[in-house]
């Protein structure tokens, strides 16, 4: 029997994955990506030439006995995903559970990941913080907004840029408008930003300015 590797690939930087991690890809017999595409990219530059297999959200319910099979017969597998830690908002917790299940040992490597940076760049307070990941599109979201509206931790979200000024505008109306509010945007990469402020003023600023890329959202607990 081997083992499931779990392996965080860049958030942006190359430049930041590990040694270790770039060792266990090439050594596993196995990878498996989110998405083969974005992640032979990744695999290209770092000459890696192991074989890949596709495990994403649309699958892994499918695919999951099947891995579990060839690591019982001793295949060695990573699993990664487009970018980042596995299983954060990610597929992996499905594989991570049945493996455990099934007395398959799990090795998760340290590395990338996104709301880790943006909660310390935030400025708010982070000796205890609670991660959100997406809040929900439509149904249930009104009833989490007034749950965490008496939430007194720091809080952490991620956002796709065309929902951010929704979803904004969401934390002005249920948190306050005073609630601080910190917003990165593309961490490592080359238009890095952080804007901090109140919801207010957060939301003022990018609804005069669109954003783009990947977009993670700290929020203020409130005040006890």
């Amino acid at each position: 029997m081997s083992k499931l590797f779990i392996v965080p690939t860049p958030i942006g930087n190359l430049k930041d994955i590990t040694f270790r991690a770039i060792e266990v890809l090439k050594e596993v017999d196995l990878i498996l990506a989110e998405d083969t595409r974005t992640s032979g990219k990744l695999l290209k530059h770092f000459e890696i030439s192991t074989h890949m297999q596709s495990h994403h959200m649309h699958n892994e319910h499918k695919t999951v006995e099947n891995i579990i099979q060839k690591l019982k017969s001793g295949t060695s597998i990573a699993l990664i995903s487009d970018a980042g830690t596995p299983a954060i908002s990610d597929p992996g917790f499905l594989l991570s559970r049945a493996c455990i299940e099934n007395g398959i040992d799990i090795e998760c490597l340290p590395g990338a990941t996104a709301f880790v940076p943006a909660l310390v760049n935030s400025g708010l307070p982070n000796d205890k913080f609670v991660f959100e990941g997406f809040l929900p599109v439509k149904k249930g979201r009104q009833t989490r907004l007034l749950l965490l509206a008496e939430e007194t931790r720091t809080m952490i979200f991620y956002e796709s840029p065309h929902k951010l000024v929704k979803t904004l505008g969401h934390f002005c109306e249920y948190f306050g408008e005073d609630r601080l509010v910190s917003v990165s945007r593309e961490l490592t990469k080359l238009f890095e930003e952080t804007i901090r402020g109140s919801a207010k003023e957060v939301l003022e600023y990018y609804t005069n300015k669109p954003p783009k890329g990947e977009i993670v959202v700290v929020v203020g607990g409130k005040s006890k």
